[in-house]
C-alpha cells in the first residue's frame, strides 16, 4: 500500500532503529505513524500481556546516501554492543550537535 521497504530493523530495551526506503509518495510522519501503528496493533494482538505497550510521542529521522547503507545497517545490527559502550540519550545528542540541528532538550527520548 505504501510501498515501504524495511532494510534493518533492531534496537533495545528503550529505542529502535528501523532502516527504512521510503518512496518520494511518503512523508516521514506518514512512515513513521504507519510503522508504529502497525507494531503497536500486533504487540497488542500478539502479546496481550503487554496491553500498556506504547510508543513515545517524539522520533527522529535521518535520511542516508545509499553510498552508506552497508555502514548503517551494520550499525544498526550491532545495537546492544553499541550502546553498551554508549547509551541512547548521550549518542542522539552527539548525533544532532555533529549535524548542528537545533534542538529543546525537553523533547529528547521522553
Amino acid at each position: 500500500m505504501y510501498k515501504m521497504k524495511a532494510i534493518a530493523i533492531n534496537g533495545t530495551e528503550d529505542h529502535a532503529h528501523v532502516l527504512l526506503f521510503l518512496p518520494s509518495t511518503i512523508t516521514i510522519a506518514k512512515a513513521i505513524q504507519v510503522v508504529k501503528g502497525g507494531s503497536s496493533h500486533w504487540v497488542h494482538q500478539t502479546f496481550p500481556e503487554y496491553h500498556d505497550f506504547e510508543w513515545q510521542k517524539g522520533y527522529g529521522a535521518f535520511s542516508v546516501s545509499h553510498f552508506d547503507l552497508d555502514k548503517i545497517i551494520a550499525y544498526t545490527k550491532n545495537q546492544k554492543k553499541h550502546h553498551a559502550v554508549e547509551d541512547s540519550k548521550t549518542e542522539y545528542l552527539d548525533l544532532l550537535n555533529k549535524h548542528q540541528i537545533e534542538y529543546d532538550e525537553k523533547y529528547i527520548l521522553e
